[in-house]
């Protein structure tokens, strides 16, 4: 291709009857993948520019602004478009993914007049609309040239169309934007991604950004992601999809594209956990509802209708098998009961769709917490149902009685694994609270295990009911010295406890631990006779069956400290390092032990 240019044109600059005959020589396009985050698996490709620099320029933003002074632009794009539908076109799986395009904010009026032409190129290569998705910069504050952006958004999705919003972030209407028009996608721009790890701001706002995007119906995808830390976080704050040179590097050769890159989902050793209490009650109260496709003609709406008399909506998917929203039997009966109604809808003249009717929906995962699938409900007032996705692909709904049996269901199994004694929660809601706790680094986090010294010699010697006492009196304990939004207070069982803390100083931390354990040396001496007080030890025997002299009871408090803004992958081996801090606080002085992690667990 380099030596087809002229030389004189790779050292000159262009001359404005040149730029587009050149740049059909010059440009072609080049692929950079977009995988889902829970399986490595090809969502789609992102169509970008390349041998701009053999033009002189050194970025496509450089051809763009020159194509757009000529009055090229359009023209360009149209070109760089049908190239990369071509090689589109070719690969094997082409059905099955999204093929993004760029259309610069300057030319976005005329987008729609363009679509309307690229349909015959899409028929003719058996490509669905659905499989193509415009991506408008959000770099181009005013979209100059659309009169009516909403206008033109509804016009693209009418035609079936995708949409996105790309560089989102970083000019002034992004969150506009997000709430005026009905996007499939948003892509968060690069700056939020990097260095994410260390900026707790960046985690706060991409975590609202994709939360508000969820509830609204609308894919993430984190853009520009570089390292197995920034994948990991972005996959554990919700987003969708993600891009960037960790995951695959734009390439111009097709034959390199892959269906999946393993990488991904072996990233940090673990997928996204599915066992907790939420994923398990969800998928139990999940209804797998038939779907229409987006493609299909009323016919088919109608048909489901007849055969589903007792259901009001139907889920709406388009050809990737992503949610649209859904369509309501009422939205139809409008123009059914119309004298001529029947006749309109069926009239390809009138050119109604399925997607003329459908509304949006709010969208969750299927490993959203429950209280987070609720609240996206809630937010979006008249909603019949949640429609959920696994890999961003339907996999059923809930409706609003479904939530309210997974709240009661939930509240239950905590009241069932509550300890009966103390009535704290046990083991499923420690395992819980520190998987969520190690990845949110926006403060720091501290992790406390509790055991008993020398509480078997004591049960043994004054039975099992004064054992108990003992056991409700560190409980109270910990209530009184513990309170708060931030705490949590657990039973490991037996007399073993757990302390989650969050929001605090390390010094506020340690001088309730302190008092903690002060308190309770001193009131558990209520519960020794007079002679072992004044014993200062209780007689018993030893593992190996040898009489022995036990100190009185005291209790052993580990204390790890999870830095501000360290987040780290997964709970297990945050375990592991405060059941060793464990052992270093009985082998202590007073008791309490700090231990404080120095890096991020991501493997």
């Amino acid at each position: 291709m380099r030596n087809t240019l002229p030389r004189q044109a790779m050292v000159d600059p262009v001359r404005p009857d040149e730029i587009l005959s050149l740049a059909k020589l010059a440009i072609q396009p080049a692929f950079q993948p977009i995988a889902e985050v829970a399986t490595g698996l090809v969502f789609g490709y992102e169509a970008l520019i390349r041998g701009h620099d053999r033009l002189g320029f050194s970025t496509p933003h450089d051809l763009l602004d020159r194509a757009q002074a000529e009055g090229q632009l359009l023209a360009l794009e149209q070109m760089v478009a049908s190239r990369a539908l071509a090689i589109f076109a070719d690969l094997p799986d082409f059905s099955t993914r999204t093929l993004f395009l760029n259309v610069d904010g300057r030319v976005a009026g005329k987008i729609v007049a363009y679509a309307q032409r690229l349909l015959a190129s899409l028929e003719g290569a058996a490509i669905p609309a659905s499989a193509i998705c415009f991506e408008l910069s959000e770099r181009f504050d005013h979209f100059a040239g659309a009169d009516d952006l909403a206008g033109m958004i509804r016009s693209l999705k009418a035609l079936g169309f995708k949409l996105a919003i790309d560089d989102f972030g970083v000019g002034f209407n992004g969150m506009k934007l997000l709430c005026d028009l009905a996007v499939d996608y948003i892509k968060i721009d690069r700056h939020f991604i990097r260095g994410i790890e260390t900026n707790p701001r960046k985690r706060h706002v991409l975590r609202q950004v994709v939360n508000s995007s969820h509830v609204l119906g609308t894919r993430v995808i984190a853009e520009g992601v570089e390292t197995e830390t920034e994948f990991v976080i972005c996959r554990d704050l919700g987003c969708d999809l993600v891009q960037g040179y960790y995951v695959a590097r734009p390439t111009s050769d097709a034959m390199s594209l892959r269906s999946a890159y393993v990488h991904l989902e072996q990233a940090g050793r673990r997928r996204i956990a599915n066992g907790s209490l939420d994923a398990v009650l969800i998928r139990q109260q999940v209804e797998i509802v038939p779907v229409v496709s987006e493609n299909e003609g009323l016919d088919a709406v109608f048909d489901f209708f007849r055969q589903s008399p007792q259901r009001s909506f139907v889920p709406v998917i388009n050809a990737g098998g992503e949610p649209r929203g859904v369509l309501h039997e009422h939205h139809l009966k409008e123009m059914i009961y119309h004298p001529f109604g029947r006749d309109l809808l069926q009239n390809k003249l009138y050119r109604r769709t399925v997607l003329d009717f459908v509304t949006p929906a709010p969208i969750a995962d299927l490993d959203m917490p429950t209280e987070e699938i609720l609240r996206a409900f809630a937010d979006m007032e008249g909603s019949d149902c949640v429609i959920l996705t696994e890999n961003a692909r339907y996999a059923g709904i809930l409706s609003a009685s479904a939530l309210l049996r997974i709240l009661h269901e939930k509240q239950l199994k905590h009241a069932q694994e509550e300890n009966p004694l103390t009535g704290l929660p046990g083991n499923r809601a420690i395992r819980d609270y520190i998987q969520t706790l190690v990845q949110d680094g926006d403060e720091e986090r501290f992790v406390c295990y509790c055991d008993f010294d020398n509480f078997k010699p004591y049960n043994d010697a004054y039975g099992f009911q004064k054992g108990d006492m003992a056991i409700t009196l560190f409980a109270a304990l910990m209530r009184r010295h513990f309170i708060g939004e931030g705490t949590f207070l657990a039973h490991v069982g037996g007399d073993d406890f757990f302390i989650g803390v969050r929001g605090l100083s390390r010094a506020t931390v340690e001088a309730n631990m302190a008092r903690l354990l002060s308190d309770f040396s001193a009131d558990v001496r209520q519960l020794y006779s007079p002679g072992d007080l004044e014993a200062g030890a209780i007689r018993g025997v030893a593992r190996d069956g040898t009489p022995t002299a036990f100190p009185l009871m005291r209790c052993s408090i580990a204390v790890l400290m999870l830095p501000r803004g360290q987040v780290f992958s997964h709970a297990m081996p945050i375990s592991m390092r405060i059941a060793q801090a464990k052992k270093s606080a009985k082998a202590s002085a007073d008791g309490l032990v700090f231990d404080i992690v120095g890096g991020g667990i991501t493997a």
